[in-house]
């Protein structure tokens, strides 16, 4: 059961712990039938099959009570969204009133994530609002997908939607979707997606309205505050567990597509009593290329890792934001000014994780893991079906590794820890697209050596089966790996290939070109970092590694100095003689 939190600090409320733990609990399973809802009622692959959505409750004022287990890098963002909701429509809120949103300047993050709010009543007061937010598969602009990594304002993007209403009172703003239905590529899906968004919401209306008929109004409000004020407490005793001072880290991301100059993200996290305070000076101007982040993004994104090495119980509420306080430079990469492009700001999302994270790990090491693959890699393609004239638009969202753990190898082909999503089945792309996957597989020896190994990065090779097709890759780690910790080192660099088994080109990590048919593509994802010193493996673990093929024999005896028998079996760890001969356990360079 859980604990009772303390009584509120504005009013005389005891909460009952069993009633405490029993509306705790119906408000997590009622976002949990939310993220079930869209998963079964949405249209588009990247939200039925990738699962790129996420769901909410909120209080009357717009504070996050209880997060479903959906994409984690969107709920930070919510607060920002919710803001502008309340402020522009509360006062004049009604039953029926649906609110939509996607603009970066006006609340949103990127224009392919709508944010949907329903203000929910009861007995004609408002007690709360259902949020959905989904990622659409396009929202018009110059590249099907509307995710390019080379637009360099927010009007080449697509369209952009206000805070406005989409229902009024109930009644469907049909201009709004007249105007949906003739700026995007596949309408059908994107009001079909819509639609599940609505159906999403209105499950949360309902759920919320059941819970305030068993408890009343009055008495729920009083639990909800409380269950805020439980997030905060709880996070605030994790802070204070933690010794003060500043901790500080760095990362990079690989160019913006128009340079290849690296970019900074730079973090110090200061640990003060109970609070926490994630100062991100020194990081990069805003660039040209459209990975900026809105702050409310960078936000979000801090707050994910901070959530990380916080002590498992604590609640996913806003109670968690009150004891951190989060600080980015003005006209940054991280806090950019209008018109700067945002669509492909989720990587720099990433890269925020991991440069908290990196400083985390200098607090709470025995909680984190070391760097990930980076995010997902996001290969999109477009184009028409010459012999029926559809459309398409594929945006594929390759989810990779997990870095090593303290106590745990990381993950091979998992969802970032950002993220909660799925990869799109193979089944499913060739079906619905002209294009066939001639492999998707495991990258051997692309995880970084350590007492516990990162996980393996994945392989993933497109086969274009139509012409005048528009290829675009958002992709990173190509010149700065994933990093290691307590010794680890680092997971392999990702590559981009053009016709592997032809002209094998390279291509950069950021793309956007025309291909034609028969041309195949194929990205090799970077593997996680490891964790350790990679000289203290089991050699358990890596007898186990060798015969599920994850890494070569080169590979063990480099990282890990082994010496082998004749018949291919471990025969002993390497003496230190061996060990300078085998070059063993030198971080030089990623190739075997």
């Amino acid at each position: 059961m859980t604990d009772a939190p303390r009584p509120s600090a504005t009013k005389a409320f005891t909460p009952d712990p069993v009633s405490f733990a029993v509306i705790k609990s119906a408000l997590d399973a009622i976002v949990d039938e939310m993220a079930g809802t869209v998963m079964r009622t949405a249209r588009s692959p990247i939200v039925r099959d990738v699962l790129d959505y996420s769901a909410t409750l909120c209080d009357s004022k717009g504070q996050i009570l209880s997060q479903a287990k959906t994409v984690a890098l969107h709920l930070g963002a919510v607060p920002d969204a919710m803001e502008v909701i309340v402020e522009r429509f509360a006062e004049s809120a009604r039953e029926g009133d649906v609110y939509v949103l996607n603009d970066p300047y006006a609340g949103g993050m990127h224009l392919p994530d709508i944010f949907m709010v329903k203000p929910v009543f009861f007995e004609a007061r408002l007690q709360g609002y259902a949020v959905v937010v989904a990622h659409h598969c396009d929202m018009g602009g110059r590249v099907p997908g509307s995710n390019a990594a080379d637009s360099t304002e927010i009007f080449q993007e697509g369209l952009r939607i206000p805070p406005m209403r989409l229902f009024d009172a109930g009644t469907p703003n049909e201009t709004l979707l007249a105007i949906l239905r003739a700026n995007v590529r596949l309408p059908a899906l994107v009001l079909g997606d819509l639609d599940a968004q609505y159906a999403t919401c209105r499950t949360g209306e309902r759920e919320l309205i059941r819970l305030i008929e068993r408890y009343g109004e009055a008495e729920l409000r009083d639990y909800f505050d409380a269950l805020l004020d439980y997030g905060e407490v709880l996070t605030r005793k994790s802070i204070a567990s933690w010794p003060d001072g500043t901790y500080t880290f760095e990362d990079t991301i690989d160019g913006d597509g128009f340079t290849p100059d690296p970019i900074p993200i730079r973090c110090a996290v200061t640990v003060k009593g109970d609070a926490l305070e994630i100062d991100f000076a020194g990081s990069s101007p805003q660039v040209r290329g459209a990975i900026n982040a809105t702050f409310s993004f960078t936000k979000s994104s801090a707050y994910l890792a901070v959530r990380c090495a916080l002590e498992r119980d604590v609640p996913n509420n806003a109670g968690v934001y009150r004891a951190i306080t989060v600080k980015a430079p003005d006209h940054s990469i991280l806090k950019p000014d209008m018109p700067a492009p945002v669509a492909a700001r989720a990587l720099t999302g990433y890269r925020v994780v991991d440069t908290v994270l990196g400083a985390l790990s200098k607090i709470a090491p025995a909680r984190l893991m070391a760097a990930g693959e980076g995010g997902n890699t996001v290969v999109a393609m477009g184009g028409y079906d010459k012999q029926t004239g559809e459309p398409f638009v594929l945006v594929d969202m390759i989810n990779g590794a997990w870095g090593g753990r303290a106590d745990k190898d990381g993950i091979d082909a998992i969802t970032n820890p950002a993220q909660n999503m799925s990869n799109l089945p193979v089944e499913t792309l060739e079906r619905r697209y002209p294009l066939r996957m001639e492999e998707y597989s495991l990258r051997p020896d692309s995880c970084g050596a350590g007492r516990f190994r990162g996980g393996l990065g994945l392989t993933r090779t497109y086969r274009v089966l139509v012409d005048d097709t528009m290829l675009q890759v958002r992709a990173d780690r190509t010149a700065t790996p994933p990093y290691g910790l307590a010794g680890g080192l680092p997971g392999s660099l990702s590559r981009n290939i053009l016709n592997p088994d032809g002209e094998n080109a390279p291509l950069p990590g950021k793309l956007t070109r025309v291909v034609d048919r028969d041309t195949v593509i194929r990205h090799e994802q970077a593997g996680g970092g490891g964790n350790g010193n990679p000289l203290e493996r089991a050699l358990a673990a890596i007898a186990s590694d060798l015969a599920e093929e994850k890494i070569t024999p080169q590979y063990a005896a480099r990282y890990h100095a082994v010496c082998f028998a004749a018949d291919g079996s471990i025969d002993h760890a390497a003496t230190e003689a061996e060990r300078e001969r085998l070059g063993a356990g030198r971080e030089a360079g990623r190739e075997i």
